[in-house]
This record gives structure tokens, C-alpha cells and sequence, in this order.
């Protein structure tokens, strides 16, 4: 069970920390030093590289999040903070499957079509749901630490 909570948190940690770089540091250190065109061009690399990381920590918590209810015995045998976090987590992964299919997808083929007007427009949405991500991360991890108290 140790391992299963250890790699939970671990892909949490990647995911939420991931959010909070981007959106607290590199966000406004590439606002301060790029020009538009060069920082949607950052953003989709960065996108790139950080998404794919984003879909393995998800998978990750879904698979050993869900494991760990069974061991338990299933949803009726969990605390509440364990109900808490499983809906904010579900919540989280459709906010990101969003970002990913209805934002990232076409945001990546406005910038390698130097679509900079579009691509800023959607870039401006990704932003707003990553913040509301973060904000449900960091809920998420206060959930825990307070039910686990």
C-alpha cells in the first residue's frame, strides 16, 4: 500500500507542481522577455514536453488511486476525504482532457501555421483552465493532508 500511495503522490506532484512552474514562473519570465510569435512558439514546446507527462501522471493516478479503493473495499469503506479528492481528481482530468483535445491541438496547429492571433486567443483559454487546475490541485492536496489529520 506504501508504494501505491508513494506513486500516487509522486505523479500529484508532477502534475500540480508542473501547473504551478508554468503558470507562476515561466509564464511571465516569457511575457517579460518574448515577443509574441517566440512565445507561442514556447508554449507549444513546452506544452509538448509537459503534456506528455501529463498523461502518464494522470494514468497513474487513476490506476493506483483506484486500486488503492479496492484494497480498502471500495468506495463505502473510504473516508470522505477519499471521495473528495477522487471527484476533484475527475474533475481535474476532464478540465484537462479539454485543454488537451479542445485547446492544445488546435493552439499547436495555429502556431506551426503562424496563426499568432488564434493561436494567442486559445493560448489566453489554456491559461484560465490551467489556473482553475492548479487551484483544484492545490484543494485537493489541503483535502488530504486535512483528512489524514
Amino acid at each position: 500500500m506504501v508504494l501505491f500511495k508513494l506513486i500516487h503522490l509522486l505523479a500529484a506532484l508532477i502534475w500540480v507542481g508542473g501547473m504551478f512552474f508554468a503558470y507562476v514562473a515561466l509564464r511571465p519570465a516569457a511575457v517579460e522577455v518574448l515577443e509574441p510569435p517566440q512565445r507561442l512558439s514556447l508554449w507549444d514546446a513546452v506544452f509538448r514536453r509537459f503534456f506528455s507527462w501529463v498523461w502518464g501522471a494522470v494514468s497513474i493516478l487513476m490506476v493506483s488511486g483506484l486500486y488503492m479503493v479496492y484494497l480498502y473495499g471500495g468506495l463505502a469503506h473510504v473516508a470522505r476525504h477519499i471521495h473528495i479528492m477522487l471527484f476533484i481528481g475527475l474533475t481535474m482530468m476532464i478540465i484537462y482532457g479539454y485543454v488537451y483535445f479542445a485547446c492544445y491541438v488546435p493552439f499547436s496547429l495555429h502556431v506551426a501555421k503562424q496563426r499568432w492571433k488564434e493561436a494567442g486567443e486559445i493560448l489566453a483559454k489554456i491559461r484560465r483552465l490551467i489556473a482553475v487546475n492548479l487551484l483544484l490541485g492545490l484543494l485537493t492536496v489541503c483535502v488530504v493532508v486535512i483528512g489524514m489529520a
